[in-house]
């Protein structure tokens, strides 16, 4: 399905955790901002751009599993900010094209990537 290109698409990428506190505060650190709305006591969610979201919700059973990648046009400036709040990629590879990928790892071990263009 391809969506019209006047109409507005939200995006909400989620992320499996066990314990909320401590993600939420992971994440409040990665994103470098708090958590735009608390929907209930067992999620939250940021807001990264316009109409687009990330966000945690406690389902132990699930935590660890996700994977989802955000394509930035400021790669660098965004990495050397999140290490600026402590939190190191845990991987770093460049791809073909001259992109980047870089990938960090909650708690939990969700994987919270990050490309662009060198």
């Amino acid at each position: 399905m391809v969506f019209p290109r006047e109409m507005t698409v939200d995006s909400f990428a989620g992320f499996p955790v066990r314990n909320y506190t401590m993600a939420l505060e992971w994440y409040q650190r990665l994103f470098g901002c708090p958590a735009a709305f608390l929907p209930n006591d067992i999620e939250a969610v940021f807001e990264l751009a316009e109409h687009r979201y990330a966000f945690i919700k406690v389902l132990p059973d699930d935590a660890g599993h996700a994977f989802n990648l955000f394509f930035l046009s400021d790669l660098e400036k965004v990495v050397a900010e999140i290490a600026d709040r402590g939190i190191v990629p845990a991987t770093r590879e460049t791809l073909e094209g001259g992109v980047i990928r870089i990938i960090y790892k909650d708690p939990d071990g969700n994987e919270v990537g990050f490309g662009g263009k060198i």
